[in-house]
């Protein structure tokens, strides 16, 4: 009985993660751009927007991003790899912060499906332009703020609030995603 108890867990647990995956790439698909921070050299945090490659997160947990291998970021991440990715909708009321680990991967293969008329804007040479980073985000964590009620609502419960000292209840969905 123990033994089926164990594979009970692990089948919740591996439903409970796809589920999670399938939660944040929900949160995230369509917002075009992130703000992907780094930690500089001389211990500052830097933020640039990113635009995330892939169409699907897949069963690794990885964002991809293509960036110059000249650049900032890609110095940034040789030195301190851990990285956070941050994801705004404001007309959706849905935020979400990613944490994890980053690294240039040396992969003709997925450069090229991960390739987009975009891309090239940016990197004249092709998914082989010397130029051109594929950096990948290992996801540990992330957050997220899905607010659900109307902006109405919204509006209401603040102002119920201001006026009964209590911050507003019930607004949307907050919570943390762990992938490891």
């Amino acid at each position: 009985m123990s033994q089926d108890h164990d594979l009970n867990n692990d089948h919740d647990h591996d439903h409970a993660q796809t589920d999670s995956r399938a939660k944040l790439w929900d949160l995230i698909k369509d917002i075009r751009f992130a703000m992907f921070t780094t930690r500089h050299g001389n211990g500052h945090l830097h933020s640039r927007p990113m635009t995330t490659q892939n169409s699907h997160l897949d069963e690794d947990r990885n964002l991809w991003f293509f960036m110059s291998r000249k650049g900032e970021p890609v110095a940034d991440i040789g030195v301190d790899a851990t990285v956070n990715v941050s994801y705004a909708d404001p007309g959706e009321d849905s935020y979400v912060s990613v944490s994890g680990t980053a690294a240039v991967v040396n992969d003709m293969a997925k450069k090229q499906q991960l390739w987009s008329k975009l891309a090239a804007a940016w990197f004249p040479g092709g998914a082989a332009d010397p130029d051109l980073a594929l950096v990948c985000v290992t996801i540990s964590h992330a957050n997220y703020w899905d607010v659900e009620e109307s902006k109405i609502v919204q509006l209401y419960q603040m102002a119920k609030a201001a006026f009964t000292g209590k911050p507003p209840t019930r607004l949307g969905e907050q919570a943390e995603i762990r992938m490891g």
